[in-house]
């Protein structure tokens, strides 16, 4: 069933339509907080958002669409009316800060966007400066318009349902998701409306989705892996997902004992989060649980095993194929690997010649599938990453004789941090525009709590003192700028930063531990 779609064929049609088509409309949809929306309910207002972007505000099909919101019911209602209305959906992040929204407004030409009206104030900043964005339109979590300045809850409300559908063609672009690269401004990735159907039937494949689970977890439908975890998998098999706006240890734990959850989907940190937090709370619902966005540690797996009575399945995937391409069953064979090639797709480990490897070697692992890299006006990249039809991702793995694969390291300078992509040359920009810093590197160090923490190595200024004042002062500068999960939560001083013979920083030097040049203190101590 990855085959066989129609050549002219509506995600959003396909999905809510079809959940309505198989009885699921009086069925819960989405829980949040202390209310719920049915399929039909959710059908209903999908239909009166897609009027409004249509008659009110001129949508017309191709159109781009920022959405900038928390995890919430009406996020969810405005992504499936921007595909209705034969728009394309731009998922953004609600950490994000004005100038990364304002890169991603004119590199992609959005026309419009809706947002939460609580995280509206840095959006509106970078509409300021961009002169190609002509509405935003904002929104509550449930659309209730309770609240006067929530404009686009008073148009829905008050419109007539609009019951087509624009009947896109299946290759037609429906999303554009940003990924960090290691070369430091996010990239452009575009999925079609054949990608989103085939993410929503190819990793329950090999971790099940039944029609009486409740789904919660961790990610941020910006991210596809909290999109199709919480949005497509249950529109497709008609299960309900308990959305929590701040995803914290303890909300996480309160709506899922609230709601008996039944499936966890989160990224490690999230797992090592809720440890503490379990015996306060009844989990007796849960029955399986799934990892990705960074390496599952396997402490932490047996750990959670010990305290729970479940094992976590680990997979991987990746923005740009939309889910996962390699998941272990909820049953999990093989503790500590990343599972076997999701169905659908096919994976090999390769060398930096693009040579394959045999079995028990590391190497880059390339994927080709239903789903894969596809940069938007990005020709550079998409030569550099998809390669006689091979997607060859930046990470390492090795396959075993049966088909597993396991996890050895990045090849690339990225650093995946608590399940986020942080790209170290975005970082590092930010620094040095601070008043006292002359220089900087930024690189990854391993963390057993985030997998890796973000280390800022700093040259500063004549006459500056690398002391705590100073640390917290990058730190603040760099929240202040940028999406704060990005922030050095280690920051160096040095007198100068390692380099070859060339001029090349050693970043490798810079991830080994304490500075062998550090800023001296008028003590004679130095810093850290």
């Amino acid at each position: 069933h990855l085959r066989g779609w129609p050549d002219r064929i509506n995600a959003a049609e396909a999905l809510l339509g079809g959940a309505l088509a198989a009885g699921h409309g009086p069925r819960d949809a989405f829980h949040f907080l202390d209310g719920s929306w049915s399929f039909a309910e959710l059908h209903d207002r999908v239909e009166r958002i897609a009027r409004v972007l249509v008659d009110d505000f001129g949508l017309v099909p191709g159109d781009r669409v920022l959405l900038r919101s928390r995890n919430t019911p009406m996020l969810a209602a405005c992504w499936l009316a921007v595909l209705k209305a034969g728009g394309i959906c731009v998922t953004t992040m609600p950490l994000l800060r004005a100038g990364e929204l304002g890169f991603i407004l004119e590199r992609v030409r959005v026309r419009f966007a809706l947002a939460e009206l609580d995280l509206a104030d840095e959006l509106e900043k970078a509409h300021a400066g961009c002169a190609g964005l002509e509405r935003v339109a904002l929104f509550t979590p449930l659309g209730d318009g309770r609240r006067e300045d929530a404009d686009l809850d008073r148009r829905a409300n008050a419109a007539e349902p609009w019951r087509g559908w624009v009947a896109t063609a299946a290759d037609d672009i429906a999303l554009i998701t940003f990924t960090s690269g290691s070369t430091g401004r996010p990239k452009a990735a575009a999925q079609f409306h054949r990608d989103i159907l085939a993410s929503a039937v190819s990793m329950p494949q090999v971790f099940p989705v039944r029609r009486d689970e409740v789904i919660c977890g961790s990610p941020t439908m910006a991210f596809t892996f909290g999109l199709s975890s919480f949005l497509l998998f249950p529109l497709r098999y008609g299960a309900a997902a308990a959305l929590v706006p701040a995803p914290t240890a303890e909300h996480i734990l309160e709506a899922m004992e609230r709601r008996r959850v039944t499936s966890l989907y989160a990224v490690p940190t999230c797992y090592r989060s809720l440890l503490p937090w379990l015996e306060r709370h009844d989990l007796s619902a849960l029955r399986s649980c799934a990892s990705a966005g960074e390496h599952l540690q396997p402490a932490l797996w047996q750990e959670w095993l010990e305290r729970t009575g479940i094992r976590i399945a680990n997979g991987v995937g990746a923005t740009e194929f939309m889910s996962h391409f390699l998941a272990e069953i909820p049953a999990v064979e093989r503790p500590g690997s990343a599972g076997r090639v999701v169905p659908g797709y096919s994976a090999r480990i390769i060398d930096d010649q693009g040579r394959p490897l045999p079995a028990g070697e590391t190497g880059l692992i390339a994927v080709r599938g239903p789903t894969g890299c596809r940069y938007l006006d990005d020709p550079e990249r998409q030569r550099l990453f998809v390669r006689d039809g091979w997607n060859v991702t930046n990470d390492l793995f090795r396959v075993d004789d049966d088909g597993f694969f396991w996890f050895a390291d990045r090849a690339d300078d990225m650093i995946v941090s608590s399940g986020y992509n942080i790209s170290p040359q975005e970082v590092e920009r930010v620094i040095v525009q601070h008043p006292a810093v002359a220089q900087c590197a930024v690189v990854g160090v391993p963390d057993p709590v985030r997998g890796k923490l973000v280390r800022a190595c700093v040259v500063l200024k004549d006459g500056e003192l690398g002391d705590d004042a100073m640390r917290r002062s990058i730190q603040s500068f760099v929240k202040d700028s940028v999406a704060p999960y990005k922030y050095p939560r280690d920051v160096q001083f040095y007198i100068d930063l390692p380099k070859t013979p060339t001029g090349k920083i050693q970043r490798f030097r810079l991830r080994e531990g304490e500075p062998e040049t550090a800023t001296a203190q008028p003590d004679g101590s130095c810093c850290r």
